[in-house]
C-alpha cells in the first residue's frame, strides 16, 4: 500500500511557504508505517523541535490502474476522508537548503494520521468538497477542493504515469494556508463539511 503525497497544491499554502508555483504536481511518498489510525494519539518525537499541520481531504484507490486518463479516474475512488500530513518543518527545511531530499521530515512513524473513510455518493463531488480543521475548538484551517490547483483526477493521471495504483493505495491530495506548530495536549478535529472525520491529541 502506498500513501501518495502532494505538496503545494492550493495558492495560499504557496504563498505562506515562500515557494514557486508548480507547473506540475510536486509529488512524495510516506511509508505505510506513517499512518496512524482510529483517533489515536499522536506522540511528539525528540528528533524535532518544529512539528507542523497540514490537513488534507485524502482519497482512497479502489482498484488498479495504469496510465489514467483525468476523463476515467472517478472510476479509480469512491470514498473521501481527512489526513493530517504531520511534517519536521525544522527538518524539512534544512534538507531543502541543504538541496538533499526531506522524506525523514514527512515519513517518520506517525506522520500521517487518518479519518474515517465517507462514500463520496454522501460526502458529496469531489471537486467541491468543503474541509476544516480545528485545535482546540478554534478553526485554523478551512477551505474546499475547488480551490485545488491540480485537482484529483489531474493527480491520479499524473501518479498514474509514474506509479500503478493499486487498490487501498492513499492519495494526500495537498493543504491549504494556515498550517502550524503542534503542541503538547493539542486537540485536532477535522471536518468534512459539517461532519467530523478524524479526532486526536497530542501528547
Amino acid at each position: 500500500m502506498k500513501i501518495i503525497c502532494v505538496g503545494l497544491n492550493y495558492k495560499q499554502h504557496v504563498v505562506e511557504m515562500g515557494w514557486d508555483f508548480p507547473a506540475e504536481p510536486v509529488i512524495f511518498l510516506k511509508p505505510d508505517s506513517a499512518l496512524l489510525k482510529n483517533n489515536k494519539p499522536f506522540f511528539l518525537p525528540d528528533f524535532s523541535k518544529n512539528i507542523h499541520y497540514e490537513t488534507e481531504v485524502v482519497v482512497k484507490i479502489c482498484k488498479l490502474g495504469k496510465s489514467i486518463d483525468a476523463k476515467y479516474a472517478h472510476r479509480y475512488y469512491k470514498e473521501v476522508t481527512i489526513g493530517i500530513d504531520i511534517t519536521a518543518r525544522d527538518i524539512q527545511s534544512r534538507q531543502i537548503k541543504a538541496g538533499k531530499p526531506w522524506d525523514l521530515s514527512k515519513g517518520f512513524d506517525g506522520a500521517a494520521p487518518l479519518g474515517t473513510f465517507i462514500p463520496l455518493s454522501e460526502a458529496g463531488q469531489i471537486d467541491n468538497l468543503d474541509f476544516s480543521l480545528k485545535i482546540n475548538d478554534k478553526v485554523v484551517q478551512k477551505s474546499n477542493t475547488a480551490d485545488l490547483i491540480f485537482g484529483v483526477d489531474k493527480i491520479i493521471e499524473y501518479v498514474s504515469m509514474f506509479y500503478t495504483l493499486k487498490t487501498g493505495d492513499l492519495i494526500f491530495t495537498g493543504t491549504p494556508s494556515g498550517v502550524g506548530k503542534l503542541n503538547k495536549n493539542d486537540r485536532l478535529v477535522a471536518y468534512l463539511g459539517e461532519k467530523p472525520v478524524l479526532d486526536f491529541v497530542i501528547k
